[in-house]
Parts: C-alpha cells; structure tokens; sequence
C-alpha cells in the first residue's frame, strides 16, 4: 500500500454504514485524506457487475493512490456479490492497490483472498490506509525531536570549548590575537611580487 495515500477511492454502497464508518474515522483522526466514493450496490442481482464497474471507473480516472471494496456485515448470502468471479478477476487486474474490507472479522470471501491486502471490517480499512501516514509522521516527529536534543548538545559542547581558560586568554587579550593575525598578512603579501 502507499506510504502516504492522498486520496482513497471507496467502493461500496452510498448509503451504508461501511461509508459513514469510514469517514467517521478518517475525520476523528484529522487525516487529510481526499475520498472517492464511486458507489456500488453490494448485495442481490448484479452486485457483482456493479461493483467491477464501480472499481472500473475508479482505475479509469486514476485519482486514488489506493482503493477499498466492501461492505459491513451480514449474512453469507448478503455477501455472496464478493465471492463471484468477475470481482475476483478485476480486484486481482486492478492497477491502484485495493483493500477488500468485507463484513466482520469472522467473514472471509474470495475478494479477501486476492486483494492486495484484507481489512477486518471497512473501519478497520480506514485505519489501514491512515496509519502508514500516521507512523511516517510520528517518525518525523520523533527525528525532529532527536535533531533538536543533538543541536543542544552540541551547543553545550561549543559552550563550555568558548569558555576555556586558553581561549579566554587570547580573547582576554585582542592586541595579541590581532599581532598574530597581522604577521601572516604580512608574509602572504610578502610572497607576492608586485608589478614594476
């Protein structure tokens, strides 16, 4: 799956609570995510052929980084659209990575088996494809805090070099850092042969 989606193309029904579901968690965990719900119905005659045309038209417009089909539970029958061949075939042909996220935990349909990965329940889909950016922020986070505590280790390192009493001395002193200075002016300009 990508590491930073930008955009989720969901297929499944417009009107269930595998969409709402979805949604609900991607907006408690404020992640920018741009959905695509290219609805589909997902249970009785023709689900099947409405689903691969729903993934078709996602794949053909080429908006989603990746894209989940599914659906909340129910009984084996209800689910059955997912374990028909054509949706088989196009999850598996699919270009854009999919995630099958069909029914319950217990729930398995063939759409699981092919899919480039299996999510428990569509909210457990949702979660997926927000916690690499999740993870790739939190380690972000933790590298900023690592540089910053370096910055102020070095800091107390260059500190505490600066006030050495040999340094002191020499600074203590600038008519003696400056003599020091002037005499290799000198002996640059001194090398230099100046024209006639």
């Amino acid at each position: 799956l990508p590491v930073l989606p930008r955009s989720v193309g969901v297929v499944t029904s417009a009107t269930g609570a595998a969409w709402r579901d979805m949604c609900r968690v991607w907006k408690k965990n404020a992640v920018p995510i741009r959905a695509l719900l290219s609805p589909a119905q997902v249970q009785g005659t023709g689900a099947a052929d409405d689903i691969v045309a729903a993934l078709d038209r996602l794949n053909r417009h080429a908006e989603a980084d990746v894209i989940i089909v599914g659906r909340g539970g129910g009984s084996r029958e209800d689910l059955w659209a997912f374990n028909e061949e054509p949706l088989a075939r196009a999850i598996a042909a699919s270009p854009v990575p999919v995630v099958s996220a069909v029914g319950h935990e217990i729930d398995q349909t063939i759409a699981d088996l092919v899919a480039d990965r299996r999510a428990a329940t569509p909210t457990a889909a949702a979660e997926l494809v927000a916690s690499s950016r999740q993870l790739l922020l939190d380690r972000i986070d933790g590298a900023g805090r690592r540089a910053r505590s370096a910055v102020g280790r070095q800091l107390l390192v260059t500190r505490s070099r600066l006030q050495e009493p040999v340094l002191q001395r020499s600074l203590g002193q600038p008519a003696r850092l400056l003599s020091v200075y002037r005499q290799r002016l000198d002996e640059a300009f001194d090398g230099v042969k100046t024209p006639a």
